[in-house]
């Protein structure tokens, strides 16, 4: 999405992710997490990190725990003392960016006021979907609730067009489902079986917590599993949406009114204020067909329950500690977390997301000065420059599309620690009060400035994440790399370690964001952002050959008991993994030469390179964590983001010595290598 606005549902989730990793902040290596009694050519996940991981216990609330997430914890910490002083902070309205990111905040955090209130500021919405009479008032509803972020039948989003990437248009896409995906409602082994027994409890206790007898409550929930089940059996999976070509399929309103004649697209495209819209795609147009079925199919009644039900889910974890404890009780069974995160992050992720940029600015100010800026960005052009080497000695690849490549990678912009442009709030009413009533303006907001981009140019200035975020990304219909402030911190970045630590963390990194431009995925598109074939036919086959053994290789790994990665849908990121820590070490390399390789601590600068990697990646996780995440995940188990992409590189072999055979040396007729 192009959205920084989420969901609450969508909050949570980001708030309970497992991102591998773990290492403390400072300059260089924790050579304390080694485990030496493990041969590196063996299991280097295991050599560079098993101390760490047989030591550290994870954290009640969190359903893993490594380097990404302790970095994130720090951040939250700064972010949290901020808003804390924000929130002191006393005014009659709301007149600049700390007096209103504390009013935001302070009415979260005011959980006297919450529990007095119990389900009380959801009735409104409630009422509003029990005075639904007709499938007009169903389509006004789903308008009402879309803009305040509560995820019923699909979804439209503001996004650019695949095929003329300067303009913004609108989005029809999937949606609609509570299970994590749509896997979880269709297929039929014991595990999902009873993640859906469950899910069916969960509904039922929470629509009980807004009013309804037990026994209705239950009837209910049935309702919803069925309706769910029906819209996840129609929706393309994960693996499938993956292709770009798959899910563009610009249509004509009429023909959209056509294929779902049920739903008043009139009304609602008033509601959202988009009465003028004439075209948009349709992403998976046999989802639509099939949601049109249902409409027609299931009853007024039975729909109202789906809406109830979706609104309080939304609202749950900001309501009473008895909807905060039923949204928890589920979590325990999806990620295996002990306790539920305290209030204050739950808000300060809350504000993050509906304030970014206010937060974000003030995040900055403290944390993330012009020289980290600059040596990052010569990090990122230093790295370019490798990718740019590789490129032209690529023995695969033809003439013509060697220069097609070139000249993408030439125009990648970059984006380093937060936007050039932030954005006006001026206009967000926040008030002391409900917090619900605030995230609901706030999502409102947001949704309306997303929708109103539709028609307009792309504004490429814009980012995807909040300066504060422990993450990075590539967009393809921009054609940029983005690395907010929030991840270059060590052990990521660190101006006091040497090259070889910085490399072999946001080195990779960046590595890992550039390549993202020619994965599976990113290759299909062009220097200037549209999807477009840019191939010779022979080096398209090639690719895919190559391409094929990564699918291959990550098939084979387990990732807990008899269940394996997807390998095809994490190809992007492994792709992205190999290419990334193959291009950094060739732009450490570079670093290096003609500079003295002295030891520190006994290791060569490769062997610190590959080390840092290596504990980047570290990270220790619960079992129902990782099944969730081989569902929904397009990254693979941090075991496998470190031993996967390098048993690939003879330069990791050569490092530590070693040799044909070894279980870190794959032999080169099973080999991958792309980038």
């Amino acid at each position: 999405m192009l959205a920084s606005r989420t969901s609450a549902l969508a909050l949570l989730a980001l708030l309970l992710l497992w991102v591998p990793g773990g290492a403390a902040a400072g300059q260089g290596l924790d050579l304390s997490g080694r485990d030496t009694t493990c041969s590196p050519c063996k299991d280097f996940f295991k050599f560079a990190n098993g101390s760490w991981v047989a030591n550290t216990t994870i954290p009640s609330s969190y359903p893993g725990y490594g380097s990404f997430q302790m970095l994130r914890d720090r951040n939250q910490e700064a972010l949290h003392r901020l808003l804390e002083n924000a929130s002191r902070k006393t005014a009659s309205h709301v007149d600049d960016n700390l007096t209103r990111l504390g009013t935001f905040y302070g009415s979260c955090m005011d959980s006297a006021d919450a529990e007095a209130e119990g389900v009380k500021p959801l009735e409104p919405t409630l009422a509003e979907i029990a005075a639904i009479r007709s499938l007009d008032d169903l389509t006004l509803e789903t308008a009402r609730l879309h803009a305040e972020g509560v995820n019923v039948l699909f979804r439209l989003n503001a996004l650019p067009d695949l095929k003329n990437s300067t303009v913004m248009i609108a989005v029809a896409s999937q949606a609609g489902l509570g299970l994590p995906d749509r896997d979880y409602n269709t297929q039929q082994d014991s595990a999902s079986k009873a993640i859906r027994d469950r899910y069916v409890e969960h509904v039922a206790r929470t629509l009980e917590l807004t009013g309804e007898p037990r026994a209705e409550a239950r009837a209910h929930a049935d309702t919803v599993m069925a309706i769910e089940t029906s819209l996840a059996r129609a929706s393309m999976t994960n693996v499938q949406r993956r292709d770009p070509k798959a899910v563009y399929h610009m249509m004509k309103l009429d023909e959209l009114r056509a294929l779902m004649p049920a739903f008043g697209w009139n009304s609602y495209l008033r509601q959202a204020r988009l009465a003028g819209l004439t075209e948009l795609n349709v992403a998976q147009p046999d989802f639509f067909k099939a949601l049109n079925e249902r409409l027609s199919g299931v009853t007024l009644e039975s729909w109202k329950t789906y809406l109830r039900w979706h609104a309080a889910e939304e609202a749950a974890p900001f309501l009473s500690s008895a909807f905060v404890d039923e949204v928890f009780r589920f979590q325990r069974v999806l990620n295996g977390i002990e306790e539920f995160p305290p209030r204050w992050k739950r808000c300060v992720l809350a504000t993050d997301d509906a304030l970014g940029d206010a937060l974000g600015r003030e995040f900055v100010k403290e944390n993330f000065g012009p020289q980290a800026k600059a040596r990052s960005l010569e990090m990122v052009k230093n790295l370019e420059a490798a990718l740019k080497s590789r490129l032209e000695a690529l023995d695969w690849m033809s003439d013509s599309t060697r220069a097609e490549a070139l000249g993408k990678l030439a125009a990648f912009a970059e984006k380093i620690g937060y936007p050039e442009k932030w954005r006006d709030y001026s206009t967000l009413r926040i008030e002391r009060g409900s917090f619900l009533g605030n995230f609901a303006r706030a999502t409102e907001f947001e949704t309306a400035r997303q929708l109103g981009e539709i028609g307009k140019p792309v504004d490429r200035r814009e980012w995807r994440m909040t300066p504060p975020t422990v993450n990075a990304y590539y967009n393809s219909s921009n054609n940029d790399i983005n690395f907010p402030a929030g991840i270059l911190q060590p052990p990521f970045f660190d101006p006091e370690a040497d090259d070889a630590v910085n490399y072999g963390g946001i080195g990779a990194v960046i590595g890992h964001e550039m390549t993202h431009g020619f994965d599976d995925r990113g290759r299909q598109f062009d220097g200037v952002g549209n999807l477009r074939d840019w191939w010779t036919a022979e080096d398209a086959q090639r690719y895919r050959v190559r391409a094929s053994r990564v699918v291959d290789q990550f098939n084979g790994y387990v990732a807990v008991d008899t269940l394996h990665v997807n390998g095809k849908l994490t190809l992007g990121e492994n792709i992205a993994d190999l290419g990334g820590v193959a291009v950094a070490y060739q732009a450490l390399e570079r670093a290096l030469a003609g500079k003295p390789r002295s030891l520190i601590d006994g290791l060569t600068p490769e062997q610190r390179f590959f080390l840092s990697y290596a504990q980047v990646w570290r990270a220790k996780f619960r079992p129902e964590a990782i099944r969730l995440r081989i569902a929904t995940d397009p990254h693979s188990p941090a075991r496998w983001r470190v031993n996967g992409p390098l048993s690939n590189l003879p330069e990791f072999a050569k490092a530590f010595g070693c040799k044909a055979g070894d279980p870190m040396v794959r032999p080169d007729s099973l080999r991958a290598r792309i980038w």
